[in-house]
């Protein structure tokens, strides 16, 4: 599925994200800018969160509070530059579990990957609007 889109169009678009998925794991695929942490701030709000969702560049991981039995991961893969470096972090336990888990520049952690997620690409247009693919992995 690919959906064009603009700011004003986020709170559709992370609805049309979550009915679309299966799965609780987002891989977030997209250059520098593009609106990933944009995108998954959306989300967030979308799936109840009240805390503020900032980027975890530097802290690699944030967490988020859905309800009392529920979290999001929100990870950034961006410094990670190893596959065993994402091992240390106790990466496979954020795959591996129940709690919604949203991963930016997700390439070095492919070989973890389970059989069921989805995958969204994210491309800047010339007219400043965005291109989504929807991408479910089974």
């Amino acid at each position: 599925m690919e959906y064009s889109y603009n700011i004003q169009d986020l709170p559709a678009i992370a609805k049309t994200i979550l009915e679309a998925s299966s799965s609780k794991l987002f891989l977030f695929y997209g250059e520098m800018g593009v609106g990933k942490t944009t995108l998954i701030k959306e989300l967030a709000k979308e799936l109840g969160v009240v805390d503020e969702v900032t980027s975890p560049t530097y802290s690699i991981v944030n967490q988020y509070k859905i309800n009392t039995s529920l979290l999001i991961n929100h990870i950034d893969c961006y410094r990670i530059k190893t596959f065993n470096e994402a091992i240390s972090i106790g990466i496979e336990e954020y795959l591996n579990n129940r709690n919604f888990t949203f991963i930016e520049w997700p390439q070095v952690i492919t070989p973890l990957l389970p059989q069921d997620y989805t995958k969204l690409i994210i491309t800047n247009q010339t007219n400043g609007s965005r291109t989504l693919q929807i991408v479910p992995i089974r």
